[in-house]
């Protein structure tokens, strides 16, 4: 199972980004895809998910509106696409994926994850 995160960098506050992470070594329409992100100090926290069939997202609340989760299946590739940044989005942001079709809120029920990529948003 490889996650390959990428696109992450640096932008001023109320700029965008795109992350990709590229998924390798499994049936990747077998899983829900999640992105959970680390700031400096803090725990790892649940960003969003989608389903298998990118029907179903859901999203913290402190991402809603903002941030969107998309994924091509032919592609094997899941992204986030974050509009409207801030400087509390500056984390370190990981592809995950989930034990199962259906997305979760906690990191124990992801059973790979990507090498993350750093989005430093400054104001």
């Amino acid at each position: 199972v490889q996650l390959q995160a990428s696109g992450g960098g640096s932008v001023q506050a109320g700029g965008s980004l795109r992350l990709s992470c590229a998924a390798a070594g499994f049936t990747f329409t077998n899983y829900a895809m999640g992105w959970f992100r680390q700031a400096p100090g803090k725990e790892r926290e649940f960003v969003g998910g989608i389903t298998w069939g990118g029907s179903n997202t859901n999203y913290a609340d402190s991402v809603k509106g903002r941030f969107t989760i998309s994924r091509d299946n032919a592609k094997n590739t899941v992204y986030l696409q974050m509009n409207s940044l801030k400087p509390e989005d500056t984390a370190v942001y990981y592809c995950a994926r989930s034990s199962g079709s259906w997305y979760y809120i906690s990191r124990t029920m992801y059973d790979a994850w990507g090498q993350g990529t750093l989005v430093t948003v400054s104001s």
